[in-house]
């Protein structure tokens, strides 16, 4: 199979997990949600393309490795969004957009944001089938020149460097991954194992054992909710090669 490989690396990154009430939480690997967010951005969807957005979902399949744990960070933020001079807003686009939306645009609002610091993840992807638009090369050239600003995960959250790292032939999603090199800065000792997260009914390596975990890793696009359970494997395995340090 054709593999995607990407590189996300910056000094916060925030995997939205199940917010409650004011808490908003991340996971601890990107969902394939999140993804089908940053590839759309980057080929110049919004979410008024539900279909499209939600094609791209369901065509993604995801495996993820953490290079570098980092720490994890609160954010206590809080806003007045009924003052005058909030009524308004720039865009990416350089016009301003106003707030609606019933009482969403007024009184205070607290929140408890989740992220990330210091934080190191390489992503192996492909798309089934392979044959429809976008294809794995259009979303690869897409990285390379986005369409708009990409983030990950919240608009605070601007990658270190290019996400993209090639686009390469491998037996599975798993042996892709635990191929792509490691980043300069993966761990002080060299990060001699990863934790990974694949599909399940991945093949593992013999003698290595892997747990199940249930979690929402998609969204309804035309509702704008995370929906569903999926059941994923994680355990630790041997990384890849560290890269030289640029």
């Amino acid at each position: 199979m054709k593999v995607l490989l990407l590189r996300l690396d910056a000094p916060l990154i925030s995997f939205g997990g199940t917010v409650i009430d004011a808490k908003n939480v991340t996971d601890d690997f990107p969902s394939r949600s999140m993804v089908t967010g940053l590839l759309g951005n980057a080929v110049g969807l919004d979410h008024r393309d539900v279909a499209e957005l939600s094609r791209l979902q369901e065509r993604i399949q995801l495996a993820c490795r953490r290079d570098r744990a980092g720490e994890r960070l609160i954010d206590f933020q809080t806003v007045d969004l009924g003052q005058s001079f909030l009524e308004e807003g720039w865009t990416t686009w350089g016009k301003k957009e106003g707030r609606g939306g019933g009482t969403a645009g007024s009184g205070t609002h607290i929140r408890y944001r989740h992220f990330l610091a210091d934080a190191v993840y390489t992503l192996a992807l492909t798309l089934t089938p392979a044959d429809e638009d976008p294809s794995l090369e259009q979303l690869a050239g897409a990285l390379d020149a986005p369409a708009r600003p990409l983030f990950l995960g919240r608009k605070a959250c601007l990658p270190s460097g290019p996400l993209k790292l090639e686009v390469r032939a491998a037996d599975s999603l798993l042996d892709a991954l635990l191929t792509a090199p490691l980043p300069p800065r993966a761990g002080r000792l060299g990060a001699p194992t990863c934790l990974v997260r694949v599909p399940r009914g991945s093949t593992l390596p013999a003698g290595v054992s892997f747990v199940e975990r249930a979690v929402t890793e998609e969204r309804d696009w035309p509702n704008q909710v995370h929906v569903g359970r999926s059941i994923v494997l994680e355990g630790f395995l041997p990384c890849g090669a560290k890269e030289a340090a640029t």
